[in-house]
C-alpha cells in the first residue's frame, strides 16, 4: 500500500469531505479522488462512499481506517527517530492543549522549544481534554495536557498540578464572604461550561456526591465568555483561579474560597506507552517539566504563580471580599 495514498484517505475520513480534503491537502478535488480510486483498486474493496453530506467510510474502510493511522504513525516516527541523528533536529510535534493552558502557556511553551530546536514545529491543537485524549489515543497527537482524563491502558499519565476552585461572581453584586458551603453554591445562579467539559465534571461529582443540586442559568464552552457573563451580573461560576488569567484581571469580579471540602481539578501529562522516545519529544517533556515544577510544591504551578503576580498588581484576587452581604449558607473565616 502506498502511504502517501493512505494518508489522502485518513485524510477524507476525518474531514468526511473529498472537497474538505482537497482544500486540506492543497489537491485539485479530482487528483484526490483518483488516488483514493486507486487505492481502492490496488485493495479491491469500496473505502468510502459519497453522501449528499459529504463522504463516510465504508465497512471496509473503517477497518482500514486503523490500521492506516497507525502506518502513517509508524511511518513519522521512524522520520523522527533518523532526524533524532542530526545535531538539530526539524520535525513536527502534535500537542494538544486545553483552551484555558493554552491561553497562558502555549507561548512559553513554542519560545522554549524554539530556543532549543529552532528547525522544530510545534503544532498546538486546542480543545476539550476528553476529544484530546482520543486524539492522543489514535496516534493524532504525541503528547498533551488533559483535565481529569479517565485512565486508559494506551497512556502513561503524569500529574503536574491541583487546583481548588474558586466561587466567581460580579462585583457589582453583594459581597462574598470569605468562604463559601457546597450546600451554599445551590443558593447562587450559575454559569458553567457543558457537561462534557472536565471542570464541569469535577464540580458536577462534588456536588451530586451530597445531593446538592445547582441552579445553572446559562452553560457556555469558552473562558473568556464565562467570565463575560459573570461580570455583565448574569450568574456566577466556579472555576480554578487561573481562569481569570485569561481576562480576568481586566473584568469587575469578586471570589470567594469554596469548601471545605475543596473542589480540586488535576491537570495531567499524557503520553502514549507506545510513542517511541524522540528528541523533540523530549525536550518537550522537559520544558513542561519546568513550567510545573514538582519541587515547588505549591498548588497550581506555573499558571497559579501567574496568578499570585498579578493579584500583587492589583488584579481579581482570590478570595477577595468587600463589605456587604452575605448569602445563605455561606461562612466568613
Amino acid at each position: 500500500m502506498d502511504l502517501r495514498q493512505l494518508g489522502y484517505f485518513v485524510a477524507v475520513a476525518d474531514a468526511k469531505s473529498f472537497t474538505r480534503a482537497a482544500i486540506a491537502l492543497n489537491l485539485v478535488q479530482s487528483t484526490l479522488s483518483h488516488q483514493i480510486a486507486l487505492l481502492e483498486a490496488d485493495l479491491g474493496q469500496r473505502l468510502l462512499v459519497r453522501t449528499g453530506r459529504g463522504a463516510t467510510p465504508t465497512e471496509a474502510g473503517a477497518a482500514l481506517l486503523t490500521h492506516a493511522r497507525a502506518m502513517l504513525s509508524s511511518a513519522r516516527k521512524a522520520r523522527d527517530e533518523l532526524r533524532d541523528l542530526h545535531g538539530n533536529p526539524s520535525g513536527r510535534l502534535a500537542v494538544g492543549l486545553p483552551s484555558q493552558v493554552a491561553l497562558s502557556m502555549a507561548a512559553p511553551m513554542v519560545a522554549k522549544m524554539r530556543q532549543r530546536l529552532p528547525r522544530a514545529i510545534v503544532s498546538i491543537s486546542e480543545g476539550l481534554s476528553l476529544h484530546l485524549r482520543e486524539l492522543l489515543i489514535q496516534g493524532r497527537l504525541d503528547v498533551a495536557l488533559l483535565y481529569d482524563p479517565p485512565p486508559s491502558p494506551q497512556l502513561s499519565y503524569r500529574t503536574l498540578t491541583r487546583e481548588s476552585f474558586l466561587l466567581v461572581g460580579p462585583a457589582s453584586a453583594p459581597a462574598l464572604p470569605k468562604r463559601v458551603s457546597l450546600a451554599a453554591l445551590a443558593s447562587y445562579p450559575m454559569v458553567l461550561p457543558g457537561r462534557s467539559n472536565a471542570m464541569r465534571s469535577q464540580v458536577d461529582s462534588a456536588l451530586a456526591a451530597r445531593g446538592i443540586e445547582l441552579n445553572i442559568v446559562a452553560e457556555a464552552g469558552v473562558v473568556l465568555t464565562l467570565l463575560k457573563l459573570v461580570s455583565e451580573g448574569l450568574g456566577y461560576t466556579a472555576a480554578p483561579a487561573s481562569m481569570l488569567l485569561h481576562g480576568g484581571n481586566r473584568l469587575r469580579l469578586q471570589t470567594a474560597q469554596i469548601g471545605p471540602p475543596a473542589i480540586r481539578n488535576r491537570l495531567v501529562l499524557a503520553t502514549p506507552k507506545a510513542r517511541p522516545d524522540t528528541r523533540l519529544l523530549r525536550e518537550f517533556l522537559a520544558i513542561v517539566q519546568e513550567l510545573y515544577p514538582v519541587e515547588s510544591g505549591r498548588e497550581g504551578g506555573a499558571a497559579a504563580a501567574t496568578m499570585r503576580g498579578a493579584t500583587r498588581s492589583g488584579g481579581t484576587r482570590p478570595g477577595a471580599t468587600r463589605s456587604g452581604a452575605t448569602r445563605s449558607g455561606a461562612t466568613r473565616s
